[in-house]
C-alpha cells in the first residue's frame, strides 16, 4: 500500500492489534531485531520516574505493557503506573503479565483512545509511550493530549522505530522491512488486516529525527532532545512541559 493510502482509521487499527494480540510480543521483538526490550530498560534509564510524590507514571498506547512494567521495575514498586491503551484484547495481556511479576496491585491498565484520554490535566509525572504514536490516527492529537496529562515541568519520552541514516543500513533496513517482514508476518500469523504490512509501511510513512522532534515542539514541549539507538532502527524522543 502507498505512504498516502495509509489506513490509520481508529476502527482498523483497534481491530488490527486485537487480531494480533496473541503475536504482539513476537511481532516486537521481529521488527526490532530482538532488541526492544534493551530500548525500553534505556528508556526508563535515561528518562527515570521521579518519586511518588512527583505524581503517577503514564504509559500510553502500552500495547500488553511491556514499558509500563518496566516502569513499575524502574521504579522498585514505588510509583503508581497506569498503562492506557485502546484495544481490549491487548490490555487482557498486559493484566496477565502485570499478575505474573507480582506489580498488579501498582499498575493499573485503562482501555481510552490516546486522543482523547479520561483524565484531568496536569496529573502525571511522566508520560511515555514505546512504538505507538505512529499508530495513532492524528499523533499531534496524541501529543497534545500527552502534554495535557503531564504535569509541569514533567517529561514526555517517545521510543518510536526510525529509518538508518546509513546509507548500506538504511538500504538493508528498508528491504528488511518492505519484503522480509511482511512475508514472515503472514506465514506466521494470517490476519485480515494486513498487519504485517501495515506495520513496517508505517514506520517507513512516519516522520523520524529532526521532523518528530519540531512536533514536540510544536505541541508545546521544550528542552526536545533525540537518541538514535542501535544504528538509529529506534530513536528516543524526550520533551519537558514547561512550569
Amino acid at each position: 500500500m502507498p505512504h498516502h493510502l495509509l489506513d490509520k482509521r481508529e476502527a482498523r487499527v483497534r481491530r488490527m492489534f486485537g487480531q494480533i494480540a496473541p503475536w504482539y510480543d513476537f511481532l516486537n521483538h521481529l521488527l526490532s531485531l530482538n532488541v526492544d526490550k534493551r530500548w525500553r530498560d534505556t528508556t526508563a534509564k535515561l528518562v527515570p520516574p521521579g518519586p511518588a510524590a512527583d505524581g503517577p507514571v503514564l504509559d500510553l498506547c502500552t500495547g500488553t505493557g511491556d514499558l509500563a512494567l518496566t516502569y513499575d521495575r524502574a521504579a522498585g514498586g514505588t510509583v503508581p503506573v497506569v498503562g492506557a491503551d485502546f484495544c481490549h484484547e491487548m490490555l487482557v495481556r498486559a493484566a496477565k503479565k502485570a499478575a505474573a511479576a507480582g506489580a498488579a496491585d501498582r499498575v493499573r491498565f485503562v482501555e481510552a483512545d490516546a486522543q482523547a484520554l479520561p483524565f484531568p490535566d496536569d496529573v502525571f509525572q511522566l508520560v511515555s509511550v514505546a512504538f505507538g504514536l505512529r499508530n495513532i490516527t492524528d499523533p499531534d492529537a496524541g501529543l497534545a493530549e500527552m502534554v495535557r496529562v503531564v504535569r509541569p515541568g514533567g517529561r514526555v519520552a517517545i521510543l518510536e522505530f526510525s529509518k538508518p541514516r546509513h546509507w548500506l543500513l538504511g538500504r538493508l533496513y528498508r528491504w528488511y522491512f518492505r519484503y522480509a517482514l511482511p512475508l514472515a508476518g503472514q506465514i506466521l500469523c494470517r490476519n485480515k488486516e494486513s498487519a504485517y504490512r501495515y506495520l513496517p509501511e508505517s514506520v517507513l510513512a512516519f516522520p523520524d529525527y529532526e521532523a518528530l522532534a519540531a512536533r514536540l515542539t510544536a505541541a508545546g514541549l521544550t528542552d526536545v532532545t533525540f537518541r538514535p539507538l542501535t544504528f538509529g532502527i529506534a530513536t528516543l524522543y524526550v520533551g519537558r512541559k514547561p512550569l
